[in-house]
């Protein structure tokens, strides 16, 4: 299967609240394909909603390291910060994410 495909597969699980499968699927894909910041946010969210926080939380520090004006993923991993009981670690990302889009906490 074709890596344009392989995405849109998990895509199609990421959208059936198939969290786990679409993070398998964009494992692959992501092997393929390492610089893809898209691909990187996707799994990301589907570690997230598939409750595998830390590997969402090491997927998200690695996409900020890679673009740290990335406002959804500082957003992301203040929010998985906070599902881990991190609060206080959380929120200078929570922060700056509302600083860089300009909303309320």
């Amino acid at each position: 299967m074709a890596v344009h495909d392989e995405y849109r597969l998990a895509n199609f699980y990421f959208e059936s609240k198939a969290y786990a499968d679409a993070a398998r699927m964009l494992e692959g894909v992501l092997t393929e394909e390492p610089a893809n910041l898209s691909v990187r946010l996707l799994l990301a969210r589907s570690y997230y909603h598939s409750a595998q926080l830390g590997r969402a939380e090491a997927e998200l520090r690695r996409i900020l390291d890679l673009a740290p004006a990335e406002d959804y993923a500082r957003l992301m991993l203040g929010r998985t910060l906070e599902r881990q009981g991190r609060a206080e670690e959380a929120r200078p990302h929570l922060r700056l994410a509302a600083v860089m889009t300009g909303e309320d906490l």
